[in-house]
């Protein structure tokens, strides 16, 4: 789905427009992430309106840019809510060593989940 190009500028970048919406209403706040084998990893808590809206409507996007110069990545997708098992601990692994907030204050299973979004449709605007 990503050229080499938008594969690199996705990988070299960690924050990331994130929205979510519910009954017509959009919610969209920054976040860190982590892009994995076609997959972008965010880790969110349970007491946000993200994961909430996520738990009603697991359509969402995402938006990775840089203001100057002008060049971004949108994404549009799906969104499934990881709690446990091998896939969590891979990633909280990649979190644990990437993020010195994650090393700082840590979580185990089910204290925090990841959100694994699946891209079904991207615009790019890369120079």
């Amino acid at each position: 789905m990503f050229t080499q190009k938008e594969l690199d500028f996705l990988k070299r970048h960690e924050v990331c427009a994130f929205a979510t919406c519910v009954n017509n209403v959009p919610h969209v706040t920054p976040v860190c992430y982590i892009f994995l084998d076609r997959f972008f990893w965010i880790a969110i808590d349970y007491d946000t309106k993200k994961y909430k809206n996520i738990k009603n409507n697991k359509r969402v996007a995402l938006t990775v840019f840089e203001y100057r110069p002008s060049r971004g990545i949108m994404v549009e997708g799906f969104a499934e809510v990881v709690e446990e098992g091998n896939e969590f601990r891979e990633i909280y692994q990649r979190f644990y060593e990437k993020f010195e907030w994650v090393r700082r204050d840590p979580w185990k299973e089910k204290e925090a989940p990841f959100i694994k979004v699946k891209p079904e449709k991207k615009a790019s605007w890369l120079m």
